[in-house]
C-alpha cells in the first residue's frame, strides 16, 4: 500500500508538471500572437544582457588563460631540452661544469614555480569566478518561467471576473493562484535583481586582480630567470678564458653566385627563385651568339627548343636517347627561348598557376605548417597536435571570427583519408607550429 501511494505521489507531480508545461506554452502562443499582454522589465532585460556579456567575455578569458599556460608549459620543455643538452656536451675536466648544472637544476624549479603560480593565483580564480554563472544562469531562466505561470494566472483570473456568468468559487480560486504565483515570481526576481547588478560591477575588480597576479608573477619570473643567465653568462666566459687559444671563429663564405676559383657554379637549391625559370617565346628573331653557348632547358620542353639559334647543343653527348644530329639543323629555324626567372614552385607547380599539383589539397590551401609541440585541445572546434603533425592551413569561412593568434586548418593525415573539410577542420594556436611550405 505504501508503494502504491508512493507511486501516486509521483504520478501526481508529473500530471502537474505536464500541466504547467501546456498551460506556459499556450500562454506564450497567445502573447506572441498578441491576444495576450506580456509583462516586462526592460530594467531586468538590460540586467540579463550584461550578464550574457560578461559569461561569454569570462569564457574567451578563461580560453586564452589556458592556451598562455600551455605556452608556457611548452616553453618549460623547451629549456629543459636545452639545458640538457649544455649537460651532455659540457665535458668534466671543463671548468664551471657542477655550476652550470646547478643553473640549469634551478632553470627547471625556476619554470615548474611559475607554471603552478600562474594555476594558483589565475587560474583557479577564473575557474571560481565562472563557477557562479551556471547557477545564475539557471535562476534567470526559472524566473522566466515563474513569470509566464504569473501572467497566465493573472489572465485567467481576470477573464473569469469579466465573464457573463460569474463563478464566485472559481474566481476566489484563481484570484488564490495569481497571489501565489506572484509571490514565487517576485521572490525569484528580487533576488536577482540585487544579484545581476552587483556581479556585473564585480567585473572591473576581477579583471584587475587577475591581470595584476599574471604581470606580477611574470614580472618576478623574469628578474630570476634573467640572474640564472647571467650566471650561466660568467660560467661560459670563465671557459671561453681558459681555451682562448682555441677560440671558433666563423670564416666567411663565398657568396652562392660567385663561385670559388676553381670550381664550377653549383645549381640553385630546389625551390629558390633561380630553380623556376618562367620559358617565353619571343618570335622576333635572336642576335647571333658565342659558339657554344646554351641556355638551360626547361623539363617541361622538347630537347630541340631550348636550344639558341646556331644549333649547337648544350653538352656534347647530352642529346636524348633515340636524338641524332639529324635534329640540329631543324631547331635553327625555331623561335628563339627567353628564360627569366619567375617564382618559386609550390607543390610541384609554379605558384599562381592551377597544375595538377593542387589537385589532392583542400580548398583555399594556403600554406603548410608543422607542430613543433603537442597541443591538448580545449573546446571542440580546436585541433587535437602532436609535435611533428603537418597541419594545412586555410582560410577562416569568416574572417571576422578568427581570433589573434589562432590559424584554421586540416591535419594532412586526416585530409589524406577522408577529404572532408567539415569533419576534420579546426582551429589551432599559430605558435605552436612553424611554416614548412
Amino acid at each position: 500500500m505504501a508503494e502504491m501511494g508512493s507511486k501516486g505521489v509521483t504520478a501526481g507531480k508529473i500530471a502537474s508538471n505536464v500541466q504547467k508545461k501546456l498551460t506556459r506554452a499556450q500562454e506564450k502562443v497567445l502573447q506572441k500572437l498578441g491576444k495576450a499582454d506580456e509583462t516586462k522589465d526592460e530594467q531586468f532585460e538590460q540586467c540579463v544582457q550584461n550578464f550574457n556579456k560578461q559569461l561569454t567575455e569570462g569564457t574567451r578569458l578563461q580560453k586564452d588563460l589556458r592556451t598562455y599556460l600551455a605556452s608556457v608549459k611548452a616553453m618549460h620543455e623547451a629549456s629543459k631540452k636545452l639545458n640538457e643538452c649544455l649537460q651532455e656536451v659540457y665535458e668534466p675536466d671543463w671548468p664551471g661544469r657542477d655550476e652550470a648544472n646547478k643553473i640549469a637544476e634551478n632553470n627547471d624549479l625556476l619554470w615548474l614555480d611559475y607554471h603552478q603560480k600562474l594555476v594558483d593565483q589565475a587560474l583557479l580564480t577564473m575557474d571560481t569566478y565562472l563557477g557562479q554563472f551556471p547557477d545564475i544562469k539557471s535562476r534567470i531562466a526559472k524566473r522566466g518561467r515563474k513569470l509566464v505561470d504569473y501572467d497566465s494566472a493573472r489572465h485567467h483570473f481576470e477573464s473569469l471576473q469579466t465573464a457573463k456568468k460569474k463563478d464566485e468559487a472559481k474566481i476566489a480560486k484563481a484570484e488564490e493562484e495569481l497571489i501565489k504565483a506572484q509571490k514565487v515570481f517576485e521572490e525569484m526576481n528580487v533576488d536577482l535583481q540585487e544579484e545581476l547588478p552587483s556581479l556585473w560591477n564585480s567585473r572591473v575588480g576581477f579583471y584587475v586582480n587577475t591581470f595584476q597576479s599574471i604581470a606580477g608573477l611574470e614580472e618576478n619570473f623574469h628578474k630570476e630567470m634573467s640572474k640564472l643567465n647571467q650566471n650561466l653568462n660568467d660560467v661560459l666566459i670563465s671557459l671561453e678564458k681558459q681555451n682562448g687559444s682555441n677560440s671558433f671563429t666563423v670564416k666567411a663564405q663565398p657568396s652562392d653566385n660567385v663561385p670559388a676559383k676553381g670550381s664550377s657554379p653549383s645549381p640553385p637549391p630546389d625551390g629558390s627563385p633561380a630553380a623556376t625559370p618562367e620559358i617565353r617565346v619571343n618570335h622576333e628573331p635572336e642576335p647571333a651568339t658565342t659558339p657554344g653557348a646554351t641556355l638551360p632547358k626547361s623539363p617541361s620542353q622538347p630537347a630541340e627548343a631550348t636550344e639558341v639559334t646556331g644549333g649547337t647543343p648544350a653538352v656534347a653527348g647530352a642529346q636524348e636517347p633515340g636524338e641524332t644530329a639529324a635534329s640540329e639543323p631543324a631547331s635553327s629555324s625555331l623561335p628563339a627561348v627567353v628564360v627569366e626567372t619567375f617564382s618559386a614552385t609550390v607543390n610541384g607547380t609554379v605558384e599562381g598557376s592551377s597544375g595538377p599539383g593542387r589537385l589532392d589539397l583542400p580548398p583555399g590551401f594556403m600554406f603548410k605548417v608543422q607542430a613543433q609541440h603537442d597541443y591538448t585541445a580545449t573546446d571542440t572546434d580546436e585541433l587535437q597536435l602532436k609535435a611533428g603533425d603537418v597541419v594545412l592551413v586555410i582560410p577562416f569561412q569568416n574572417p571576422e571570427e578568427q581570433d589573434e593568434g589562432w590559424l584554421m586548418g586540416v591535419k594532412e593525415s586526416d585530409w589524406n583519408q577522408h577529404k572532408e573539410l567539415e569533419k576534420c577542420r579546426g582551429v589551432f594556436p599559430e605558435n605552436f607550429t612553424e611554416r614548412v611550405q
